[in-house]
């Protein structure tokens, strides 16, 4: 395994490996790595020749007052697993290699980022479009794999890819929980244990929505209330959204009738976590 940290290194290596005909799979993340992103990597390893892993903790993508200082790092760790796992590369630029100066272009995905996280954090997911195009522009993957804890983004990233027409499969994988429920987030480190406990009201919310579903409850307010009175029992809670969309195009619903998402952004204690369910509405 070989750990880069130059764009023009990288771009060397994936174009010497694109023209020895080998597939490229690529995991975009942010570090301090956990099993969550291990299953991507697995997933990745299985389908391609080579497994790329990008760790860029990307500060566009953070507003004012969020946790990029703080956000955890630990890429002694991250090669170790990243190892294990049977990367190839490793790259980990630095925030000049990836914005220099002058550097002032932007990639923007309009209406699929207005609502739920676009909606509360500005100018965030700009900043995920934009250090994603970067890194597919250097790794020049073949399949690009993320976690569907993020649905949005996975949804935004979709559609950047086909507006663009880049030539990039994207593959949504599964949200990987702890055995108590919890959905894996590298911010899970910053909860205490009140917290922690607290946070299990998340995984218990989305529960009792599909469970709500199945007796036939489709009016997307009665579930959101629901879920948001359960959020609230928790005095570690405060509420950011509780939101009932549609799982195509991220817009709010006045009823179920086919695929929804329950989507949930909560900050327990002083950490922001994000959860979400896709509720299948199966009418016999």
């Amino acid at each position: 395994m070989k750990i880069i940290t130059t764009i023009s290194e990288m771009q060397e290596h994936s174009d010497r490996l694109r023209n020895e005909g080998d597939r490229i799979g690529f995991v975009p993340t942010m570090g301090f790595l956990h099993e969550g992103h291990l299953s991507l990597m697995r997933q990745a390893r299985e389908e391609n020749h080579i497994l790329v892993v990008s760790i860029f903790v990307n500060p566009t993508q953070f507003g004012p007052g969020e946790d990029y200082d703080s956000y955890p790092r630990d890429l002694e760790m991250d090669a170790s697993l990243c190892r294990e796992a049977g990367c190839s590369l490793i790259f980990t630029p630095d925030a000049d290699e990836m914005y220099p100066q002058g550097n002032v272009t932007t990639v923007s995905v309009p209406d699929l980022t207005e609502t739920l996280c676009g909606a509360s954090r500005p100018g965030h997911f700009d900043g995920v479009t934009t250090v994603v195009s970067k890194l597919f522009n250097i790794v020049r993957p073949h399949k690009a794999y993320f976690g569907l804890k993020d649905f949005q983004q996975y949804r935004v990233i979709s559609r950047m890819v086909q507006d663009l027409n880049m030539n990039i499969h994207i593959i949504g994988l599964p949200t990987v929980r702890e055995e108590d429920g919890l959905a894996m987030s590298s911010r899970n480190a910053y909860l205490y244990n009140d917290e922690r406990s607290g946070a299990l009201t998340l995984s218990r919310s989305l529960d009792a929505a599909r469970e709500m579903v199945s007796k036939g409850i489709r009016d997307p307010r009665v579930i959101e209330e629901k879920v948001t009175g359960l959020i609230e029992s928790e005095p570690t809670t405060r509420i950011d959204y509780v939101s009932v969309v549609d799982a195509d195009n991220l817009t709010p619903l006045s009823t179920l009738e086919d695929r929804a998402l329950l989507a949930l952004a909560v900050f327990v204690g002083d950490t922001r976590l994000i959860d979400n369910a896709v509720l299948e509405i199966n009418e016999d």
